[in-house]
């Protein structure tokens, strides 16, 4: 990352107002939007929520917790989590 000052980029009336909010310091200025949301690239996000729905679905069918638990190498309280999570979707 470089450093760049920022008088020397932005108009006056720009730094007038940034200086407003804040009078000195450093501003970091992230880079737009261009990263992709977490497991969209390797498809973890998609195999999760795959595996989230067969718990529901399990369940629902009359399944016990601590089967769907074992089966998944999962605590309790992570198959009661996804469970909620997914009944709100």
């Amino acid at each position: 990352m470089k450093y760049e000052n920022a008088d020397h980029i932005f108009p006056k009336e720009l730094m007038h107002e940034i200086r407003r909010f804040m009078p000195e310091g450093y501003v970091y200025i992230s880079p737009q939007s261009s990263r992709k949301k977490w497991g969209s690239v390797s498809g973890q996000k998609e195999e999760l929520e795959k595996r989230n729905q067969k718990i529901y679905e399990e369940y629902h069918s009359g399944k016990s917790i601590d089967a769907i638990s074992r089966e998944n190498y999962l605590s309790r309280s992570s198959i009661y989590r996804i469970l909620k999570q997914v009944e709100c979707m």
